[in-house]
């Protein structure tokens, strides 16, 4: 946990800047922590005490600017304190540290694998997660876990994330339309969770099937119908 050496009087998230103004570099940046967020919407609908932010300033000192990584979530915070929501995340009003921060590593190089590995392990971010298409001879994905105090990088994709509830990886797929690879959350057996999308084309296809199966249970009456009327029966007589 982080320990403070704060002023005495503190300014609220509406008084800080809600931004740090420097556009993304990539629309991946948001697509990709949109993509995870998305997911939990649905997975956590009936949960209210988590957040996860996008290109969101975290604020650990009033003098200091925030960090703003592309994508963070805490847990055991208000999803929604009002109906203006967040402007910014100030650490001494939350009071909850984050527990897993992602940054997309786009053509333009942003220290992502040593300034900010850094100050994510000073703030005492439980998982720093870079991940990086462009890389050839090194995995796309890397999940760096806080260990007395110092990152340790995790083997495997999907890699588990205990504390969380919820593993996380890449692999291919498609969302907005493209298909690459994307990053999704993963149960603890390794199966990947569906996107919104999928969910939506699943429920419909098992609607679809639900309704063939109930016609063809009407055409067997039908059928067995005629069949006793023919034998002279009235099925409508049968108890």
């Amino acid at each position: 946990m982080l320990e403070y050496n704060l002023p005495r009087y503190l300014p609220s998230a509406e008084e800080l800047p809600d931004s740090d103004e420097t556009p993304v570099d990539n629309e991946l940046q948001e697509l990709i922590p949109g993509l995870l967020k998305a997911i939990l919407l649905i997975l956590w609908s009936e949960r209210m005490d988590w957040l996860l932010a996008i290109d969101m300033g975290i604020y650990y000192h009033p003098d200091k600017p925030p960090i703003v990584p592309d994508g963070f979530l805490s847990l055991g915070v208000e999803r929604f304190y009002d109906e203006e929501l967040r402007p910014s995340y100030v650490l001494w009003d939350e009071n909850v540290v984050p527990i897993f921060v992602l940054e997309v590593v786009s053509q333009n190089y942003r220290k992502e694998y040593t300034t900010k590995l850094d100050e994510y392990e000073a703030l005492g971010i439980l998982y720093y997660v870079i991940y990086s298409s462009r890389r050839r001879r090194k995995p796309h994905l890397e999940v760096h876990k806080l260990v007395n105090g110092k990152y340790e990088l995790q083997e495997g994709n999907p890699i588990w994330l205990p504390e969380i509830g919820l593993g996380i990886g890449c692999e291919r797929g498609n969302y907005c339309g493209v298909t690459r690879e994307w990053m999704y959350w993963y149960d603890e057996q390794g199966q990947r969770y569906l996107t919104p999308a999928e969910q939506v084309k699943q429920e419909t296809l098992r609607a679809q099937q639900e309704a063939l199966r109930a016609d063809v249970a009407e055409q067997r009456v039908q059928q067995l119908a005629e069949h006793l009327r023919a034998l002279g029966i009235d099925p409508d007589n049968l108890v």
